[in-house]
């Protein structure tokens, strides 16, 4: 992440200091909600704040104060001075760097959560001292967190730009194309064959632009650009609802900032020297 943060699984030598504690309830964050402003709370000791986590573990450090991840019971009491919020709310709130530790946070968590058992002889596990992994202790499975990739295309035509609509999109939104890497392929063939089933044409000159973690549950987004190749748009009703070329003066309702497919769209508007 940078020198801001530094990763690591392994506590402190030296406990029952301040530390950041981002702690889930459900699929909320648990924030301090004093002058309006939402900020990760600060325990030395989380046993002594009223609350009993399920599970916890230790992050790292964020400008040299230790960071733990910690998930409540989604019936747990919480105090009038804090309140649960939805994780992408806390974009803007915090820094790019805790927002990411926040992101870490979510994702350990679920993983945790989701291998109790060993997937081989479905005993129960339990996590490993030198790693983050899952241990079978009894016949010696190793499971490590899921990372799953996702490519992400800005497909451009001219001054214009291809954008869809997914059943799953509220409010009318449209946005870049998306699709998870299967097995075998590179991210460039899972590129050329989302676009080919999700819209029907052919793309080229393939770029890489940047990436985003996605922990909803396991994701990694890896984006790129392409060029329009050939091909009459044919959308896949399974998946989409409509798609078309816009141009940048004439955009729909795109994602919020805080997504990379946002970021793309906000870049190939400046590049084009336009506004919305």
């Amino acid at each position: 992440m940078s020198k801001i943060f530094v990763s690591s699984f392994a506590p402190p030598a030296i406990k029952n200091k301040p530390a950041l504690w981002f702690i889930l309830c459900g699929k909320k964050l648990l924030v301090n909600a004093k002058n309006g402003r939402p900020s990760i709370p600060v325990f030395a000791d989380i046993s002594k704040s009223g609350f009993t986590p399920l599970r916890k573990h230790h992050l790292g450090t964020y400008r040299k104060q230790h960071c733990y991840a910690a998930e409540i019971e989604e019936t747990a009491e919480i105090p009038e001075t804090m309140a649960l919020q939805n994780i992408w709310g806390m974009f803007g709130y915090l820094d790019k760097h805790l927002f990411k530790v926040t992101l870490k946070a979510f994702h350990i968590l679920n993983w945790d959560r989701n291998e109790q058992f060993c997937v081989q002889c479905g005993s129960k596990t339990e996590n490993k001292s030198d790693e983050r992994a899952k241990r079978c202790p009894v016949c010696g499975y190793i499971s490590f967190m899921r990372i799953s990739p996702a490519v992400i295309v800005l497909v451009s035509q001219g001054d214009r730009i291809l954008l869809a609509r997914s059943h799953r999109f509220k409010d009318e939104m449209y946005s870049v194309l998306a699709g998870f890497v299967e097995p075998g392929e590179t991210l460039e063939d899972t590129i050329k064959r989302e676009i080919s089933e999700e819209v029907g044409i052919d793309v080229k000159d393939i770029r890489y632009f940047g990436s985003q973690p996605w922990p909803f549950p396991d994701s990694l987004m890896i984006a790129f650009t392409a060029q329009y190749a050939g091909g009459d748009i044919r959308i896949d009703e399974s998946e989409i609802v409509d798609a078309r070329w816009f141009d940048c003066n004439n955009l729909p309702p795109i994602p919020g900032k805080i997504s990379i497919a946002r970021s793309m769209i906000d870049w190939f508007v400046k590049k084009q020297g336009k506004g919305k």
